[in-house]
């Protein structure tokens, strides 16, 4: 009779194990789900920086030529009709906005 308790407890015990494994690698799986989704929106986010990096680099670049051309009379026009909305006195403004 010994023999046949030590067997059941055995197979008790073995099944046992096998759930915790089995809760184990299920708990594994969802953290490595989430870490997976954090890793592509990471990804995303560097995408997003990487861009915004090119574009102050090509700002940067047209600042740095503006500096090396110096204060041109063109320059200053351009200026003056872009940012400030300035125009000669015999000149006149249209605004047309498209949608």
């Amino acid at each position: 009779m010994s023999k046949k308790s030590k067997t059941t407890q055995r197979v008790g015990g073995g099944l046992l194990i096998k759930v915790i494994i089995l809760v184990l690698l299920v708990a594994v799986g969802f953290q490595l789900f989430n870490l997976r989704k954090q890793v592509l929106a990471a990804e995303a986010e560097k995408e997003h920086y990487a861009q915004q990096v090119q574009k102050t680099k090509a700002e940067n670049d047209a600042l740095e030529s503006d500096i090396a051309e110096g204060n041109t009379l063109e320059k200053i026009e351009e200026i003056a009709r872009e940012e400030l909305g300035w125009a000669y006195s015999d000149e006149y403004i249209f605004d047309v906005k498209r949608n």
